[in-house]
């Protein structure tokens, strides 16, 4: 045997020396152990503590079950039923760039067209996909354009996939029943729109969208609740740049017409809107019925009328 390879052979062995000695007591070469609790290596016969001061690599939360350490955990985006794939897939990003912010070759951005390519037809293999792909992007722009909250976008996503599930989109256009899944999930949330406020975002007719409504909530059982018109007062307020007081004074009316049955039969949005406007007259922060319109989207005939409605049963309430 050469001397280099007996020079290599006696460095091994060192080595597997070193690492038996370090698993092993120096003071009554007994089991070592790792105290992960608190960062220290100690001998299981004597108690000796050989290292201290480790560093802790694992997570600074404690679980004590599997639903808490999903809920906990940091590692990776979280699913999202809003994304066709809940968010499981892989993205490519469409800047041609390396890690590093540099261009990328000739070559390799034909590779990296090729490889989106089939990333793409891999996250939409079937028509199913394709559908979910198309239906959430319409949810998302909507609630974009109505400016509805995450919570809302993901309720109308979930109803949008029961439906597809349960084959109700035969007949309807996609666009249909996107639109009434944000309707819907909308007034479950507490932050409903008006009827017309959603066919002003939508790619649909209004008659379509509140038969298909109808139809979705009927078939799935949804539990969706009258819209209460004060639902409405903070976001009318909000767009008016009304006080707090006004708004305060404006739910007060609504109560008073729901204890005198006003409401009964008229639009939530009419009765909310002309609440809003009579707050506003007897607050002093005087607003017009035309900018009190413009808001809610309705006439200002129906202001009128449903204003007068309002201040009579005002008036109709004895006084405690």
């Amino acid at each position: 045997m050469s001397e280099t390879s007996l020079r290599s052979q006696s460095t091994v062995e060192e080595e597997e020396e070193t690492e038996e000695s370090d698993l092993v007591c120096p003071e009554c070469s007994g089991k070592l152990v790792v105290d992960d609790e608190h960062g220290e290596t100690v001998c299981e016969g004597c108690g000796l503590v050989v290292e201290s001061g480790e560093i802790d690599r694992g997570p600074e939360w404690r679980a004590f079950d599997a639903q808490e350490k999903d809920e906990k955990s940091r590692v990776g985006a979280p699913t999202t039923n809003m994304m066709h794939d809940k968010g499981l897939s892989t993205n490519i990003d469409w800047r041609d760039k390396d890690a590093y912010g540099n261009s990328l070759g000739a070559r390799q951005r034909e590779k990296m067209q090729r490889l989106r390519k089939w990333n793409e037809r891999f996250r939409t293999r079937d028509s199913k996909e394709r559908n979910l792909k198309q239906a959430l992007g319409e949810i998302d722009r909507m609630a974009s354009a109505l400016g509805l909250p995450e919570n809302v976008r993901e309720t109308a996503s979930v109803i949008y996939r029961r439906a597809l599930d349960e084959d109700l989109l035969p007949g309807r256009s996609i666009e249909g029943v996107s639109t009434s899944a944000v309707y819907a999930a909308a007034r479950q949330a507490g932050v409903p729109r008006s009827l017309d406020e959603i066919t002003e975002v939508s790619r649909v007719e209004k008659d379509e969208i509140a038969r298909t409504y109808r139809y979705v909530v009927r078939e799935l059982g949804l539990e969706v609740k009258p819209a209460d018109p004060e639902s409405y007062v903070p976001r009318f307020a909000s767009d008016l740049d009304l006080s707090e007081e006004a708004e305060h004074r404006a739910r007060e009316l609504l109560q008073n017409a729901k204890e005198k049955g006003v409401h009964s039969g008229k639009s939530p949005v009419g009765l909310a809107a002309a609440a809003v406007y009579a707050a506003s007259l007897l607050t002093n922060e005087k607003t017009t019925q035309a900018a009190v319109s413009e808001v809610a989207d309705i006439s200002e005939v129906t202001i009128r009328n449903r204003y007068h409605e309002l201040l009579e049963a005002e008036q109709s309430i004895p006084m405690a």
